[in-house]
């Protein structure tokens, strides 16, 4: 059995890459589960290879495309994915010890569970960590709950760059939401409607800050852009929702 990790590189967080690829060799999977490491280049001039240790670890795969921005490149790393779980890891980020195992327990424990988050902490540039309040209270989110939390914040309940999904659900929702950032988030919201979740309450990512974070642009907050990317979110999940309670209302006698 097999879990994805999918991480998509621009060349401004290639100088992370290597961490990355350590925080991955680094996790101890349940007995019967591999990971693999789809790495997708967001054009053809990154050259992930020259920073990762040599020889390259089997496991990793590498594939560049047209640059498209992060919703284009993290789904053609979802095309050339073959696990039955879906992990995304950020090119900046790094993941914490045990963190793929306990998406692994969970998912195939609870086969009502579709996806999981978990706790993040922000990496600073020092390499000193700082934590957030306001996590959802561990184990089950309920099936629509991150999409009312985003009616009412608009920011997501859970961080999405922890998300660990079955891949079939987010094939059927065709992968990230195809707007120049916050797709992550769009999957998500998404995920949210049609299956509950889990929140691991340990600390599963270090989210890394640096200045070359896409997450620094001025339109990333504000602006036209953003108003656009925040209705996409809501009507994508707003439509999902309203789809299956249609159904639903068909189906009953």
């Amino acid at each position: 059995m097999k879990i994805s990790v999918l991480t998509a590189v621009h060349s401004g967080a290639r100088p992370f890459l290597a961490s990355a690829y350590a925080s991955l060799a680094a996790q101890h999977l349940p007995e019967g589960w591999e990971w693999e490491w789809c790495v997708q280049e967001d054009g053809d001039t990154v050259d992930s290879a020259s920073v990762l240790p040599t020889p390259l670890d089997p496991r990793i795969h590498i594939a560049a495309a047209r640059g498209g921005g992060p919703a284009v490149t993290r789904t053609m790393a979802l095309a050339r994915s073959t696990g039955s779980l879906i992990r995304v890891l950020d090119a900046d980020d790094e993941l914490t010890a045990g963190a793929l195992a306990r998406d692994i327990e969970v998912l195939t424990s609870h086969q009502e569970i579709g996806w999981t988050t978990c706790r993040v902490v922000d990496l600073l540039p020092d390499g000193s960590t700082v934590g957030f309040e306001g996590d959802p209270a561990p184990g089950v989110i309920a099936q629509g709950e991150v999409l009312t939390h985003w009616r009412e914040h608009r920011r997501p309940q859970v961080h999405p760059a922890t998300l660990c999904a079955r891949r079939d659900l987010v094939m059927a929702l065709g992968g990230w939401l195809a707007i120049p950032a916050s797709e992550d988030t769009g999957l998500l919201t998404a995920l949210s409607v049609i299956a509950p979740g889990w929140f691991h309450p340990e600390t599963g990512l270090r989210y890394r800050k640096h200045p070359g974070q896409t997450t620094n642009d001025p339109a990333h907050k504000e602006g036209a852009e953003w108003s656009a990317r925040m209705r996409m979110i809501q009507d994508r999940a707003d439509a999902l929702r309203n789809v299956m309670h249609l159904n639903a209302d068909r189906m009953e006698p």
